[in-house]
């Protein structure tokens, strides 16, 4: 039959953010999607009208692009830079100088995918206190919130301040925590009420529902009873993220252990190889599929990124495959 999220499920997840985020939600602010891309897209519709424009970091995950293009809304791009350390930051100033009057949503990726970048304290506030500024809705993809690396702290940028949490819409799950994509569930959280209720008029329009009853109980018994599994996989995952940075060290291909998440982001440029090239490269003479970096905007020229969220010996058995196509690269 059809199935409604239970309240204790809402619960359990509140209860998740409170412990690993210091992140007090209220029930009401939180609603059902059946992923985070369906959540964007039904929040741009929400919160501003056709040819208004909205602000997307780049290098970011493709669909932010689509979603902005595809709803009819002008894509305002802001390039990420890396520092001299190869570390990526935006420019606050470069930001200011792209608002414009049209300008009416920041879309963020915290963590930020594919980068791995978690964002500091600073930076949310830097940013956070722009947005409030020019009155501009800060959508905040926090997916890959629960994959941080013990030396980074993932901030949920609407726990800055009342009047952030207000300004924001927050986009999360189960599906990056908890392996859990094919289970089709996320929640959405916004606390302004007016912001709110124009988001559950688009949602009711989308007619998406609550999704399954599986799916309902496999979300709560992953933030009630997934603690444990969760230390382990972030244990697992560092190790592998250890072993990318290790196994590049001394290649042409430049890998900044990532922040966050499962990705490393591949510096290939120094192959001096075009973007097709580079994909074939990989797929035919290391006999490796990776994800193009250029699919990730104009920024992601000359990369690659690499899941390794892997067993040990399938990573192994790449990352050998691709450092013995480097070496005969080189001859």
């Amino acid at each position: 039959g059809y199935e409604i999220l239970p309240s204790s499920a809402y619960e359990a997840q509140i209860e998740w953010f409170k412990e690993h985020h210091d992140f007090v939600m209220e029930r009401e602010w939180l609603s059902y999607s059946p992923s985070v891309v369906a959540s964007l897209g039904c929040a741009i519709r929400a919160l501003s009208e056709v040819d208004d424009e909205v602000i997307v970091m780049d290098p970011v995950y493709p669909p932010f692009y689509s979603m902005v293009r595809d709803n009819h809304r002008r894509l305002i791009l802001h390039p990420l830079h890396q520092d001299d350390e190869g570390v990526y930051r935006f420019d606050i100033e470069k930001l200011r100088s792209q608002i414009t009057s049209k300008t009416k949503l920041l879309v963020l990726c915290s963590p930020h995918n594919p980068i791995g970048r978690v964002w500091s304290r600073e930076e949310l506030v830097e940013l956070s206190g722009l947005c409030l500024e020019y009155g501009i809705v800060i959508i905040s993809d926090e997916i890959h919130c629960d994959l941080v690396y013990p030396e980074h702290k993932h901030i949920p940028i609407a726990s800055l301040s009342s009047d952030v949490c207000n300004a924001t819409v927050t986009l999360m799950g189960s599906g990056k925590t908890f392996n859990m994509a094919g289970f089709s569930i996320s929640t959405v959280c916004i606390a302004d009420e007016t912001m709110r209720k124009r988001y559950a008029e688009e949602q009711h329009r989308l007619h998406w529902g609550d999704g399954a009853l599986l799916s309902h109980v496999a979300f709560e018994a992953a933030y009630r009873h997934g603690g444990e599994w969760h230390q382990k996989l972030l244990y697992r995952l560092d190790e592998n993220r250890q072993k990318v940075v290790r196994a590049f060290e001394n290649t042409e291909i430049r890998v900044n252990a990532p922040q966050a998440t499962y990705l490393a982001w591949l510096d290939c440029r120094a192959l001096g190889m075009g973007n097709r090239a580079l994909r074939e490269f990989f797929v035919q003479q290391a006999g490796v599929g990776l994800s193009a970096g250029i699919s990730f905007g104009r920024e992601g020229s000359g990369f690659m990124r690499l899941n390794f969220a892997l067993s040990f010996e399938m990573l192994e058995r790449a990352l050998e495959k691709i450092t013995h196509a480097l070496e005969n690269l080189e001859r």
